[in-house]
């Protein structure tokens, strides 16, 4: 039975993998992203790797699922390929028009002698018409035709060959030797061995994460207009009282804050940590930002800035300590190490949190924001999209 579940949940990984990259249309293939990361996540369960299955649950299908259909809808709002549509629909108003002028020249010439002009000229009305038609054709772009073999099969061979190459390495290679971390385990100052892994002996790539995070961050920023600086972030939601969001906000961020709290505090010596919490707290501000429980964060507010610097900014200073009073930068004294671990993972997840959610907001424009948000130079009279959603 364990067997016919684990081929199972393969053929549904490899199934929804592909579907993945190979099916038409951007939101399906973020659908298909969402339900590859689920899936996935059951196999790392499977595993026995159950920080990695809550980690990939949350972060992996979760905000980056999020992330991605924020994204296709912004490009549907921004009107992705709009050009092409506005050139089509000036062409077909151009074409009304000319058959609207020559239906009515038509009429105009043939006035009390319409019998004989439409015997002298039969084929008027039909020449216009023609004309009219090979007009449009001209004038209308045509609909872009998708290529498969000249630019994916290069790339589709060079992935398999990729594929090929790594299983060929993996069993011809000798079977790697992991460290017993049950006897270092102890030195760590917590229980977890994934936590020690992350936050002791390989604490080095956890800073650059964190560090790598804030740059994503501000590489999204950059795409703003110095015009939209001052904006809030992300679009505006009416919440009605009686309506879905608006009693999700209500009960769910209670919970969530207490689940990511817990994941928290539970990762030193259970499954948890401040990646898993930090998600489940960016998701509980996401709905009441939502909700309008919170108001819209602002770049230029000084204490979104410093919650994003929190983080990092203890990490460099616990290993600056450890430079200082231990054997070298980062390295953390074990009788020091426990709670010098829960205040690197509290600060880490405040930045996590504040960070994941201010990438799914997405970068200030005031083609989003509300009236009462638009800067006061703006005319009055250029019409605008408020961005208002309503739940």
């Amino acid at each position: 039975m364990s067997a016919a579940l684990d081929l199972i949940l393969c053929a549904l990984i490899l199934g929804v993998g592909t579907g993945c990259v190979v099916g038409r249309g951007v939101f399906r293939a973020v659908i298909f992203f969402i339900t590859y990361g689920l899936v996935l996540s059951i196999g790392w369960a499977r595993l026995g790797a159950y920080d990695v299955a809550l980690a990939e649950a949350a972060v992996g299908a979760g905000l980056t699922g999020i992330l991605l259909l924020a994204a296709q809808g912004r490009l549907r709002r921004l009107g992705a390929g709009g050009e092409i549509a506005q050139a089509r629909g000036s062409a077909a108003a151009q074409a009304s028009r000319d058959t609207a002028t020559g239906a009515q020249s038509t009429r105009v010439a043939a006035g009390p002698d319409h019998l004989r002009q439409s015997n002298a000229c039969p084929s008027a009305p039909q020449s216009t018409g023609k004309a009219i038609t090979d007009r449009a054709r001209q004038t209308t772009p045509p609909r872009p035709r998708a290529t498969f073999a000249p630019l994916h099969l290069p790339a589709a061979l060079a992935g398999a060959g990729l594929a090929a190459g790594l299983g060929a390495a993996w069993f011809a290679l000798p079977a790697p030797q992991a460290p017993d971390l049950t006897q270092v385990l102890p030195q760590s100052g917590v229980g977890n061995p994934v936590t020690a892994v992350l936050m002791n002996f390989r604490a080095w790539d956890t800073l650059l994460e964190s560090i790598v995070l804030l740059a994503a961050l501000i590489g999204v920023w950059m795409q703003a207009r110095d015009s939209d600086w001052t904006a809030p972030l992300g679009l505006h939601y009416h919440a009605r009282a009686d309506g879905v969001l608006a009693s999700f906000g209500r009960v769910l961020p209670p919970l969530g804050l207490i689940f990511g709290v817990y994941l928290v505090w539970a990762g030193a010596e259970a499954t948890g940590g401040a990646f898993q919490g930090g998600t489940v707290l960016a998701a509980v501000g996401l709905l009441a930002i939502m909700t309008g429980a919170l108001p819209a964060p602002r770049v230029t507010q000084a204490g979104w800035r410093a919650a994003l610097a929190l983080g990092p900014g203890i990490f460099l200073l616990a290993g600056l300590a450890g430079a200082g009073i231990a054997d070298g930068f980062l390295t953390l004294s074990p009788s020091v190490a426990k709670p010098a671990i829960l205040t690197i993972e509290a600060a880490l997840t405040v930045s996590i949190a504040v960070t994941l959610a201010l990438l799914v907001l997405g970068p200030p424009d005031t083609h989003d924001a509300t009236p009462e948000d638009t800067p006061k130079d703006t005319p009055k009279d250029t019409p605008k999209d408020t961005g208002r959603h309503t739940a």
